[in-house]
């Protein structure tokens, strides 16, 4: 069967009758086992994957199939699936069967969507090169000697690799965005609220989305529209209404563009992303938009707010992880209390512990309004300027990292460097706006290169539609 690089393939190659949904689930589940030692899948549902295509090839038949029918989707092992276990990457939550199915999914599957497995992350979605994680480190399928990015690593090597048609990912700081870049793919993520959290196993609830990864902007645009939208389920989740992104993708207009000159100008960024970032710049002035630079002087504060926060609730959210309800449970304990100690202290991986430990000394009474109330109001500073800027400009264009892919270990010992793969990612995350990675060429060692994009708050039409001009402008 030939490759498939988009879902409007995949729907031109089902109406046409060359294939069929067996043969595409076939195809991906061979790709999965011939590249299983890229690591991204921890679980592939294969029996209910097939069963599901030969469903869908009865509908098909009969004119009677959803808007998905034929697209095959990886889950990040965030997000639960009724009947299947998910842990998170981590062993504390080993063995655990979700007893219900994340809504996001839950909206691609009733639009039949074939879901073919759980992918592997950083554990609880902390890190930024996927090398946290209690089922081992994802390797970059473009040099396996590098990392795929974090957290959401095996969610974008599933789609690098041709191993599904997309696959959803989380973005606390940055982690669909990045691992996007790494890789050389689309990711995006969304508004804070325009895609219910309920089902996600939580890291940081007021920073948490779900994002996605693709190859085209338009499979991007069409999961994105059916995954959005209220849920009775997430009092978080917006009541704003979606639009059909997939639709809406033709760019014809003259747009308002910025640049910040402190992401251009960082010490930090590799020179070849710095120069290609700058070529689509000019390529956009010469396409007669009108592009400036600006100082955004708050930049430096957004990166050490986002840790001290998202910490923080991670000490809160993670606190449900005991040994007593679900989940690994020390077999050491001589009494309850070091029931507790041990399984908490057993069952997270090191950069876990000490994101727990962080948060609970910021939020400690000593130390509660020097770090997280005074966080908090420079969260609301720096959300505030990037609303501004974007009520006078449509997009804000940066790098989506300061490097390309990294080797395995680079960083390992170095958790502030680990920490400073988000410097460009974060402020979107802060602010609660929506931003898309993009590929955007490569370095010297042949890594991808990714450029990102913001727009303001539930602006996700407009992006897709830009992005896809970008694409066209910049192949």
């Amino acid at each position: 069967m030939e490759k498939f690089s988009s879902f409007d393939e995949i729907k031109k190659s089902l109406e046409k009758k060359e294939t069929d949904c067996r043969a595409i689930v076939e195809y991906y589940l061979k790709n999965i086992q011939t590249k299983a030692h890229l690591n991204a899948f921890v679980d592939v549902y294969e029996q209910s994957a097939l069963e599901k295509a030969d469903q869908l090839d009865e509908k098909i038949a009969k004119g009677k199939a959803g808007k998905l029918a034929g697209m095959v989707v990886g889950i990040k092992d965030v997000l639960n699936y009724q009947g299947q276990e998910a842990n998170a990457s981590s062993k504390i939550l080993k063995g655990y069967i979700s007893q219900f199915t994340t809504t996001a999914v839950q909206r691609l599957i009733d639009e039949d969507a074939i879901i073919i497995g759980r992918l592997n992350c950083d554990e609880f979605g902390m890190g930024s090169s996927n090398e946290n994680s209690a089922h081992g480190k994802v390797l970059n399928a473009l040099d396996e000697s590098r990392v795929p990015g974090g957290s959401s690593g095996g969610s974008a090597v599933a789609v690098q690799a041709n191993l599904c048609t997309v696959s959803l990912g989380t973005d606390t700081g940055g982690s669909v965005r990045q691992p996007a870049a790494f890789t050389g793919i689309i990711g995006m993520k969304p508004t804070y609220s325009r895609v219910s959290r309920w089902g996600l196993i939580a890291y940081a609830s007021s920073f948490d989305t779900i994002g996605i990864f693709s190859k085209t902007v338009k499979d991007n645009a069409l999961v994105m529209e059916i995954m959005a939208g209220h849920d009775e389920m997430d009092s978080t989740s917006s009541r704003k209404p979606v639009h059909p992104y997939s639709e809406l993708l033709h760019f014809d207009k003259k747009v308002k563009i910025a640049y910040i000159q402190e992401t251009i100008d960082s010490s930090a960024l590799q020179p070849e992303i710095k120069e290609n970032t700058l070529s689509v710049l000019e390529k956009l002035k010469a396409e007669g938009h009108e592009v400036e630079e600006v100082h955004f002087p708050l930049l430096k504060y957004a990166l050490p707010t986002y840790y001290i926060l998202t910490t923080a609730e991670a000490s809160s959210n993670l606190s449900r992880f005991d040994g007593v309800k679900y989940g690994y449970r020390t077999p050491n304990a001589h009494n309850l209390e070091s029931m507790y100690k041990l399984t908490r202290s057993e069952g997270f991986s090191e950069e876990v512990k000490r994101r727990i430990m962080l948060g609970t000394f910021v939020l400690s009474a000593s130390y509660y309004d020097a770090y997280f109330t005074k966080a908090q109001k420079v969260r609301r500073l720096i959300k505030d300027f990037s609303e501004n800027l974007l009520a006078d400009f449509d997009y804000i264009i940066m790098p989506t990292t300061p490097t390309t892919a990294f080797k395995f270990g680079e960083h390992s010992g170095d958790p502030v460097a680990m920490y400073l793969e988000d410097l460009f990612t974060v402020q979107a995350s802060v602010s609660g706006v929506p931003a898309i990675s993009l590929p955007n060429g490569k370095d010297k060692s042949g890594m991808p290169i990714g450029l990102q994009i913001l727009a303001n708050s539930f602006k996700e039409a407009e992006l897709y539609a830009f992005s896809n001009y970008i694409t066209q402008i910049t192949s």
